[in-house]
């Protein structure tokens, strides 16, 4: 599990200084979250000329964000380098990627050096990050699918940027495509069955020559709030879908069929607000999705988590970090939503560090997954997490509602014996405050989970 910025003017100075940046700072290493993905766009791009002056560059509002986050939870970042400056951009706002690749390339360049190899000088100034903390992970180019790219010209800017910041610090480690991820067979824009044949082209063929460590996506269940609870749920099976065709175009490649597949923003609506009406759908009036923050949420990001995980994902990012109720996991003053404990926990009990073991998935057989999702886990102790997902509908037309209750059996005779037992519950009842309370249980060979509605429990079992 992830979490993310967008650093922009319009996000504001959100850790501040003093006392407030230091517990601002310890809310967000309490989460527990790794590689936290940091977006940088319009007035945080740093490059603001092409003038060979000293005032073409101004890290000021992008480090506003970028340097408590150095400090924070695992102190490594990963940067996406996910526009070009303005001045290599058309009216439109779109990269001109003829005119400038090579500037993009050298732009990528300084900003490895600003942040892990003690800087550069231009204009007679030289710019350096002020922490001690590098930056490994790098991600090339956002949605590149929807900003005015197409397929062949990703392929050159990869290609093109990658080696050039590689030349800088060969040991960073590198995310491509980072797509806008929809429609899977549709033919349009978010359809990557249109993009990733001509990605992972063989290499005689045009496709990628440049490291990489990662190939990332972006899955939202909606873009439009009047969606109902039922048809959010229903768009996760698509998701799997579209990890498993991800995976299935890089076996092609023998050179990268060991490349992981990383879901680098996820959320429930990816629709905002475009002065006072839908980004999405212009001729209806914005209005906030809740569900990013409510008991839904507690259902929706568990089934996301267990489904996906299954499927083979390797890391899971919640956009975004500070936000309001459709995005965020806490708010603007640092409040923690439900969100945030409901990707707290998941962190804590499917811990992923680089010194944890790999989990083991069990099998398991489901009597009924119509409406619930059950994961059940083993790690190299003996512990066993048991999920049980209530994501009932309680009617078709439900948007935000609260769900039908359900009871789950949990049969774990065929595990052997457990000395304690642990049960972590996340619904309407939990506070966002605090987050959940444990109960502690005696453990027996079969045990019942009931929620009350739309929500998550863990049974934890120490062997």
């Amino acid at each position: 599990m992830a979490t993310s910025f967008q650093v922009a003017e319009w996000a504001g100075d959100f850790f501040g200084t003093g006392v407030t940046a230091t517990n601002r700072e310890n809310t967000l290493t309490a989460l527990r979250t790794q590689h936290i993905r940091l977006q940088a766009l319009s007035q945080a791009i740093p490059m603001k000329a092409n003038a060979s002056l000293a005032s073409d560059w101004d890290f000021k509002l992008l480090d506003q964000t970028v340097q408590p986050v150095l400090d924070a939870a695992d102190h490594s970042p990963e940067f996406q380098v996910a526009v070009a400056p303005a001045w290599m951009c058309d009216s439109n706002g779109h990269f001109q990627v003829a005119a400038h690749l090579n500037d993009f390339a050298a732009y990528a360049a300084n900003l490895v050096r600003y942040y892990n190899k003690g800087g550069f000088t231009w204009g007679g100034k030289h710019f350096q990050s002020a922490s001690a903390h590098p930056i490994t992970w790098w991600g090339i180019f956002n949605e590149y699918n929807i900003n005015g790219v197409s397929a062949a010209d990703y392929v050159k800017i990869y290609n093109t940027v990658v080696p050039a910041m590689l030349a800088v610090d060969p040991t960073i480690k590198l995310s491509a495509l980072e797509f806008s991820d929809f429609g899977l067979g549709s033919g349009d824009a978010g359809d990557p069955m249109q993009h990733l044949p001509t990605f992972l082209a063989p290499v005689g063929s045009g496709g990628v020559t440049a490291q990489m460590d990662i190939i990332s996506t972006h899955f939202y269940s909606s873009c439009n709030q009047s969606d109902s609870d039922q048809s959010l749920f229903s768009s996760i099976p698509q998701f799997v879908a579209n990890v498993n065709y991800f995976y299935a175009e890089l076996s092609k490649r023998p050179d990268l069929a060991g490349v992981p597949v990383w879901v680098t923003e996820n959320n429930v609506n990816a629709d905002y607000n475009n002065n006072g009406k839908s980004a999405c759908n212009p001729s209806q009036t914005f209005v906030t999705d809740k569900r990013g923050t409510s008991a839904f949420f507690a259902a929706w990001r568990p089934y996301v988590f267990a489904e996906l995980g299954k499927a083979g994902n390797q890391a899971l990012y919640h956009w975004a970090y500070a936000a309001d109720q459709q995005y965020g996991e806490v708010d603007g003053s640092n409040n923690t939503y439900l969100s945030y404990w409901v990707d707290e926990t998941l962190t804590e009990l499917y811990p992923a560090g680089p010194t944890d073991p790999e989990l083991e998935i069990l099998n398991q057989d489901v009597t009924d997954s119509s409406s619930t999702e059950t994961l059940a886990t083993r790690n190299a102790d003996g512990q066993v997490v048991v999920m049980v997902v209530d994501r009932a509908v309680h009617a078709a037309s439900d948007n935000n509602g609260s769900g039908d209750p359900r009871t789950v059996i949990v049969d774990l005779s065929g595990l052997g014996s457990f000395s304690a037992a642990t049960q972590i519950t996340l619904d309407a009842s939990t506070s966002a405050t605090s987050g959940p309370l444990p109960l502690f249980l005696p453990p027996a060979s079969r045990m019942p989970v009931t929620l009350n509605g739309y929500g998550v429990s863990f049974l934890v079992l120490k062997p």
